[in-house]
Formats: C-alpha cells, structure tokens, sequence
C-alpha cells in the first residue's frame, strides 16, 4: 500500500465534494490550491473559494497563486512533497506542475471522455439531446481534457433535469469516483487506458453570448433542450418585440404544448401569445410554453406572476 500525500486543486462548489469525501476518507491531504479571493457584487465584496471555505473549516494548508508556472509558487509547492495531484474545476495546469508528483496528477471530468472535453461539459450533453453523460477521472497531460482514463461512471439524464440538476448529480458521482480513483493509485491497481477517438465526438465550448442564444428556426425539443441546458446558469436568451419595441428576456424554464393546454388561434412563427396565464410561442414544429423567465432590471418571475402586470401586444413576437 502507497503512503500517499495529497495536494487538492479546485475552486468552485462541485470541486468541494471530491475534497470533503478524501477528507472524511482519512485520506493524507496535505494542502488544497485554490483561486486567489475576487471581490464580487455591488458591494465588491471579497469573495472566497468554496473550496476555500471548506478548506478553512478542515484546516488544511491552503495557496492561492495568481501565476501556476511563477518560481515563488513552484518552490512552495516543491517543498510540501506530495506524490499525487487531483484536480477538480481549475485552471489547465502547466506541465512544470502537473508532473511533478511521483504518482501523477488526475483530474475529474464532468462527461464521458473523449466526449464533451472542454470548459462545459454538463451544459452542452442536455443542449445536445443527451440521454446519459458520467463522471471520469484521468491522468493530466499536455493537451486539454486528452489523458488516459482512470475510471468512469456513467448517469441517465431525465427529461425534466436541467443543468443545475445534473451538476449536482454529477458533483456526487464524482466526488465517489475521486475516493475510488486514489483507492486505486494507493493499491498500485491502476491501468489507465488511451482515450478511443471516434468522429463522432461532441465539444464542450466555453459558452457565451452568442451561443446561448435562442434560434427560433429549430425544433422545438431542440429550443427546450437549450433551455434546460442552460438553466440556472448562463441561461438561455431571445430578443422579443412587443409594441414596436425590443426587449431582451432570459428563459429560465419551458415545455412542450401539453394535450390539456389549448393551442393559440392562427398564430404565425415566433409569435408571443398570452393565454389563459400562459406565454406560448410558435415555432417551425410545435409551440413551446414558457414556464419562468425574467425581463430587463427585474427578478426571475413564474410566467403567470409576469402576465399580472405585463401588457402583451397582439403582433408580439420572439425575434
């Protein structure tokens, strides 16, 4: 059996699970690096990492450097000797630091690799359709996301799940799969195995203004699909116009027309119609109904409550 010394990298809340269960474990964590502390809000408050804050309560050695390949922080983290490196949400580590440690450096992934590599892997397996997506562990090399495998656990994805859902779900799997991983490394029972590329692989892109934004002209499984993936965060967006005016709105929940919910009259495509205490749009297919949304400088609202003050014209329409 290895004597392993471990030193945990992560930053934001699904990075602390993965730490806590090593913790609890027993397992040897002799520091945790995590982001520097950013001030945040109206009130630019400086705000601490999750796994900050965590590692506060454990009283674990804790770095925090803004530069992972200055000599300062490399000497710091040579002198603490760990011989193994798990990594869980943080920045792409360069090669100075990630082979240091005798037993690797590995790092979890939120999908099934070589599938949805990339910065957000949860999101973009429920935009894409997705009826199941895992949690993988794998050693670090030097391209992004490419290492050999660890370990694997794989997870359905239901229909009504949403990102916020499955990031918790997967933030579970992976902290478990995080103790196993080690287990493994301590036992000397690891095989890694290459990653099998086939063509059919989807990409995992940072996502941005441009690609949450709703395009009216797909299915609507599709624009629903976009929703949940999105959902609570960044949140999938559309531009609409309503008495001649453009507005954005933020749509945060929707589904597809029910057999009890009565359809519009004659409406044309990305027509925005209200009834009933609905919000139904048109699209090529189907209509959607939007379930909670949230309008320029007001709270995230349940449709019903919005349509209590909110005057809906007759030609409004989602652009």
């Amino acid at each position: 059996m290895k004597e392993l010394r471990i030193i945990f990298m992560g930053t934001p809340e699904f990075a602390v699970q993965g730490l806590k269960n090593l913790i609890e474990a027993g397992e040897n964590v002799i520091g945790v690096i995590t982001a520097p502390d950013r001030p945040a809000g109206r009130g630019r408050k400086i705000n601490e990492s999750a796994v900050k804050i965590y590692a506060k309560k454990q009283d674990l050695k804790i770095l925090q450097p803004t530069n992972l390949k200055s000599e300062e922080f490399l000497e710091e983290l040579k002198s603490l000797n760990a011989n193994l490196q798990v990594v869980v949400a943080f920045r792409m580590l360069p090669k100075a630091v990630w082979q240091l440690p005798e037993y690797g450096t590995f790092n979890l992934h939120a999908s099934l690799l070589p599938n949805y590599r990339g910065a957000a892997p949860i999101n973009w397996a429920i935009i894409n359709g997705e009826y199941k997506t895992g949690v993988t562990t794998f050693f670090i090399d030097e391209k992004i996301d490419t290492g050999a495998v660890i370990l694997q656990q794989e997870t359905k994805i239901s229909k009504d799940e949403n990102a916020g859902d499955l990031h918790d779900k997967l933030m579970c799997l992976g902290g478990k799969l995080i103790l196993d991983t080690v287990k493994l490394i301590k036992k000397g029972n690891v095989q890694p195995q290459p990653q099998t590329l086939t063509t059919a692989l989807h990409p995992a892109p940072k996502l941005n203004r441009d690609n949450t934004k709703i395009n009216w002209e797909k299915p609507a499984e599709e624009i629903i699909n976009k929703i949940r993936g999105l959902s609570p965060y960044p949140v999938a967006w559309t531009l609409f116009e309503n008495n001649r005016q453009q507005r954005q709105m933020k749509i945060y929940a929707a589904h597809l027309i029910q057999e009890d919910e009565e359809i519009p009259k004659n409406p044309e495509n990305k027509s925005l119609t209200a009834a009933g205490g609905r919000l139904f749009i048109k699209c090529k297919d189907e209509f959607i109904v939007l379930d909670e949304v949230q309008l320029p400088g007001k709270r995230k609202m349940k449709v019903k409550d919005l349509l209590n003050g909110f005057n809906l014209e007759r030609d409004a329409k989602v652009l």
